[in-house]
């Protein structure tokens, strides 16, 4: 795992082309996945719409879990592209790497901290948005003085502890996983022996990487809900 970056210098700001790639691929399969159940829609769902039916219902139950629909509703699509988005990601370094020149080029775009940390930043960014816009900015201002006018300095400790945990918790499941796969893989490449040994231990830790990169990606929805309720509820 221990590989350079494709990296590009434009105006002055470096820019990993492998992260453009994954994110760019990511975002086109979640796209595709989309029209695709939404092509030909049907009383009665079957099929790749069933499918998104139950996402879409998925996403409801966390919402509301958190807050009344009223207010959660207008974050249902959020959630939505959240938890697919992730997922997919999560997903795409799991088959292979791709190497070229000793730069690693295919990999889970969510297996690097700039992107799980940007996400993350997204969110708490869209927590204080929705928090203004939803209950002004004077009492939205009076909730980091409750319920004592002492607690402001240790809430906006917690909003950074919130993004930094956020972004980095997605980012070392995953790329503890990738790391993983790829000593796996190593060890299966070494020699025959290697091979006939390393097989099961790697299919049984791909299988494993699944259930982790969907549990992250529902636990990355679930928090993104808990800190927008959290600003945007009367009763927090």
């Amino acid at each position: 795992m221990d590989h350079g970056a494709p990296l590009v210098n434009i105006g002055g700001l470096w820019f990993n082309l492998s992260n453009v790639l994954m994110i760019s691929v990511s975002a086109l399969v979640v796209i595709l996945i989309a029209v695709l159940s939404t092509r030909n829609l049907h009383m009665k769902p079957t099929g790749m719409q069933n499918f998104m039916e139950w996402i879409m219902d998925f996403v409801k139950g966390i919402v509301k879990s958190n807050m009344d629909w009223k207010t959660g509703g207008n974050f249902h699509l959020l959630g939505i592209t959240l938890l697919m988005f992730i997922f997919v990601s999560n997903m795409l370094g799991l088959p292979f790497a791709l190497i070229v020149h000793d730069n690693l080029w295919w990999k889970s775009p969510t297996a690097d901290p700039v992107i799980t940390l940007t996400l993350a930043v997204m969110v708490i960014g869209l927590s204080h948005y929705y928090g203004v816009k939803m209950k002004g900015a004077k009492e939205y201002g009076r909730d980091y003085f409750r319920p004592v006018g002492f607690m402001f300095p240790f809430k906006i400790i917690e909003e950074f502890a919130n993004t930094i945990s956020l972004g980095l918790r997605l980012y070392g499941n995953i790329y503890a996983g990738e790391v993983l796969i790829g000593l796996l893989a190593a060890v299966g490449s070494a020699s025959f022996l290697g091979a006939v040994g390393g097989i099961i231990p790697l299919m049984v830790w791909q299988g494993f990487s699944i259930f982790v990169g969907a549990l992250q990606a529902f636990i990355f929805t679930m928090l993104t809900m808990v800190y927008i309720s959290h600003k945007v509820s009367s009763d927090h």
